[in-house]
């Protein structure tokens, strides 16, 4: 069977960015599955967020060395956090935008 490889990568980057966002949701990943003894421990969460924030990255690094455009599935803002590579408190942060951050407050409220 063969497969296109701009929609085997098309599939691939939006798997692992919804790995990614679940990370920052603290929901349950795949990752949990391999290291369910982990999962008590509070550092945990940060290192289950950089290992999907990897994978993220070394697709989206096969994807350009391919000449494949990875940008049609990650808004500007979330284009430029994988473009600059550094997983800090700001993606983490700002990773839905404004917009939601805004909403959450408001919900709290």
């Amino acid at each position: 069977m063969e497969k296109n490889i701009g929609s085997f990568f098309e599939e691939k980057i939006q798997d692992a960015k919804v790995q990614f966002e679940r990370t920052i949701d603290c929901k349950h990943t795949e990752f949990d599955d391999l290291y369910p003894y982990m999962s008590e421990q509070p550092q945990f969460f940060w290192y289950k967020r950089y290992v999907a924030w990897q994978e993220l990255l070394t697709i989206v690094r096969l994807a350009d060395d391919l000449e494949l455009d990875w940008t049609s599935q990650f808004d500007e803002e979330q284009q430029d956090f994988v473009k600059n590579k550094v997983l800090d408190a700001k993606v983490l942060d700002d990773w839905y935008g404004k917009k939601r951050t805004e909403a959450g407050e408001s919900k709290s409220e």
